[in-house]
């Protein structure tokens, strides 16, 4: 699609007035004149580069769980519409057999041309700690296998791969060592204390899944998973910024806490986008009322966010500017996905991934790979 934007947009880390991006499947030029060209209509709002989501399972009633790919294509279709351009496909604690068929559906789906991009593939389990479960399907945590593992890799070898791992486990350390220069490890859903953290860290696990969830907390004695996070310097953390999951106050300490660490995330399930009611999340029934997700004991399942509503909440309930949170939901994730290099900036060579917000931060258009998303 070529076509040309004319506004205020976010371009090197601020906001620029006056602002002309040439778009012809990639970004072909940016550049900042006085006055609109001939044939160039003002855009009302803000542009942004596409928002990035590397963890998320579902959207409007589909979960990349259900293992095929016209489900995968509804999920990434839904995010597409509410602002995310590209993302990784989360699954979930199952069975070998279902995380086949997931992960073969959702290769399948990356090579669609509509909606999200899927960049990557994130396995959310199966080798976690039952007693930090959370949501998931505990009679499917099992020990680490790098054979299974190494199945899974060989359905999706373009794709760029994260798994969320306890390291306490038995076989962790091995896996980690076997896999780190295929996969992004990501600590979570861990019992481990911040010695086990550390040591994790040396074994080249580099990432840590929704900070402050379903892990060991911060005390001034044992620092716990969140302290070595917050202390470790080459690693990326994720944040759930529904309000729910993490306080505003948090929300807002850990982003300035970890300049360019943290990536927004959305963990959404596949009632995001639906009416309040009862959904599955694999094989556990998870009820939706006032907008948090959670099992019949009240264990939160997961959110029904958007990266839209992520990014709002960081500028309106955690008080930063919007300069600070752009990048939380643009450049960090393209770090972390392994395409920033393309992705995650407005900058000529990129791929077309905008979003046009108005000041009430509603999304008036989304491009992604330069194809308008409705």
């Amino acid at each position: 699609m070529s076509e040309r934007l004319y506004g205020r947009a976010f371009v090197g880390g601020e906001f620029r007035d006056g602002t002309l991006i040439t778009l012809d499947g990639t970004i072909v030029d940016v550049r900042e004149v006085p006055h609109p060209p001939a044939g160039t209509r003002a855009v009302h709002g803000v542009i942004v580069p596409g928002f990035i989501d590397v963890h998320v399972h579902g959207g409007e009633g589909a979960d990349f769980m259900d293992g095929s790919a016209a489900a995968a294509a509804r999920v990434t279709s839904f995010h597409a519409r509410h602002g995310t351009t590209a993302l990784a496909a989360t699954t979930l604690s199952g069975s070998s057999a279902h995380l086949r068929e997931a992960v073969g559906a959702i290769a399948r789906a990356s090579r669609e041309p509509r909606g999200a991009e899927i960049c990557a593939i994130h396995l959310e389990g199966p080798y976690i700690n039952p007693r930090r479960a959370g949501a998931q399907d505990a009679a499917s945590i099992r020990p680490a296998d790098i054979q299974e593992v190494s199945l899974l890799l060989d359905q999706a070898p373009e794709l760029r791969w994260m798994m969320t791992i306890a390291p306490e486990l038995d076989g962790a350390r091995g896996l980690i060592e076997h896999f780190r220069e295929r996969i992004l490890f990501s600590i979570g859903h861990t019992a481990a204390d911040y010695g086990e953290t550390v040591n994790a860290l040396e074994w080249g696990a580099r990432h840590f899944t929704h900070l402050f969830n379903a892990m060991t907390g911060l005390n001034h004695r044992e620092p716990g998973v969140v302290g070595a996070a917050l202390v470790s310097t080459k690693t990326t953390a994720e944040l759930i910024a529904d309000g729910i999951h993490v306080h505003p106050a948090v929300l807002r300490l850990a982003a300035l806490t970890l300049p360019h660490r943290v990536a927004l995330v959305t963990d959404a399930v596949r009632a995001c986008g639906m009416p309040e009611g009862t959904y599955k999340l694999y094989g556990y029934d998870i009820a939706v009322a006032r907008g948090a997700a959670r099992l019949a004991n009240g264990t939160l399942a997961g959110s029904t966010l958007t990266m839209q509503r992520a990014v709002q909440n960081m500028v309106e309930l955690a008080g930063l500017p919007l300069e600070m949170v752009i990048p939380l939901a643009t450049e960090v994730p393209a770090r972390i996905i392994g395409a920033r290099d393309r992705k995650g900036r407005i900058a000529a060579g990129y791929d077309a991934d905008l979003v046009v917000l108005s000041e009430k931060f509603e999304v008036q258009r989304v491009i992604a790979r330069g194809v308008e998303q409705e």
